[in-house]
């Protein structure tokens, strides 16, 4: 019996290894700006063409100091439990996201101080489609954000 849990064990560890994929190593700012999304549809970003591409999103916005705003997106993403914020400089955050499937997803987050905005980028690791997951969870971080906000 220890050795069925054992293998099915083993196969759950597989099948969670092959869908988290290979970390990006593409990823963060270039020249003040995000990667672009691929042609796929799992990805969504703010900086993509604003013509009713399907990759586009809004960016977060917000007023008041932009780095107590940065900071309240990183507080959002801990209190996320499929969040991990795997890197962080003073106007940007990168984060995995892992579904209940297994899958990986990374997330992007840039400060831009001018028009006090947040542009973003989150694309799935793997696969063609996420069936709109990725721009769900930026929604949902959305008003979790505002409401962070709030005085």
């Amino acid at each position: 019996m220890n050795r069925v849990r054992c293998a099915m064990a083993a196969a759950g560890l597989l099948w969670v290894t092959a869908c988290a994929g290979e970390r990006p190593t593409d990823l963060g700012m270039r020249d003040g700006k995000l990667k672009p999304c691929p042609d796929s549809p799992n990805c969504v970003s703010s900086l993509s063409p604003q013509d009713g591409h399907i990759h586009m999103i809004a960016p977060l916005s917000f007023s008041g100091d932009p780095d107590t705003a940065l900071a309240r997106l990183k507080l959002v993403l801990g209190r996320r439990k499929d969040a991990t914020v795997v890197e962080e400089k003073s106007d940007y955050l990168r984060v995995e996201f892992r579904t209940s499937l297994g899958f990986v997803d990374d997330a992007e987050f840039l400060l831009d101080r001018r028009p006090r905005l947040i542009q973003l980028r989150s694309a799935s690791r793997l696969g063609y489609s996420d069936l709109g997951k990725n721009r769900s969870r930026v929604e949902e971080i959305r008003k979790q954000l505002a409401a962070s906000l709030k005085p």
